[in-house]
């Protein structure tokens, strides 16, 4: 396996960094640490704070484009069933192994709530993943596919929001592919009847 470029493997560190420190946390020289480099790496390709964060929407992004490209590539299919198989196994990994970097996301967001000057990042970021979510639900059969990728990226951010940061959190384990797949069929058929 190739080693990973520099500046992702700087935006890799500053996500786990952000997912275990939360933002107050986020210093240049806790990425360096994070990420095994020599103190002064992370200033070099990313200046200012602003721009380290700006790194991390990208790449979850990128991230996060991959992961449901991945698995839609692993779990083809384009019946409404075989889809929520696919969501419910992408679901699972984003609760689980993926954990980490949805919670960076939930931090992330919010900042950009509180920082104008990173809205458009963010707004980047998200359009990338509505876009696919537009893609599955037209070839499911959406009359309105983007409303419709409204609908389920929001219940999703939800579910996954309620899972790792909700109130219950801490008390209940991840839900199993077997839980996912009957909440997602739901969610799959509210939105493609939207």
């Amino acid at each position: 396996m190739p080693l990973p470029d520099r500046r992702d493997l700087i935006a890799d560190a500053a996500l786990s960094t952000v997912a275990s420190a939360g933002l107050r946390g986020l210093t240049h020289r806790a990425v360096d640490t994070a990420a095994g480099l020599p103190a002064g790496s992370t200033s070099y390709y990313f200046r200012t704070r602003s721009a380290l964060i700006s790194t991390c929407y990208l790449r979850l992004a990128e991230l996060t484009v991959a992961d449901v490209d991945r698995w839609q590539a692993e779990h083809e299919g384009t019946d409404p069933d075989s889809a929520a198989e696919v969501l419910a196994v992408l679901l699972h990994h984003w609760l689980t192994a993926g954990r980490d970097r949805q919670l960076a996301r939930f931090e992330l967001s919010l900042e950009a709530i509180r920082r104008p000057e990173l809205r458009a990042d963010l707004e980047t970021a998200g359009l990338a993943a509505r876009s696919r979510a537009t893609a599955l639900l037209a070839a499911l059969g959406a009359s309105r596919p983007a409303q419709a990728a409204d609908l389920l990226v929001a219940w999703t951010d939800g579910l996954l929001y309620d899972r790792l940061a909700g109130a219950p959190a801490a008390s209940r384990p991840a839900p199993d592919v077997t839980e996912l797949t009957p909440v997602v069929r739901r969610m799959l058929a509210a939105a493609l009847a939207a």
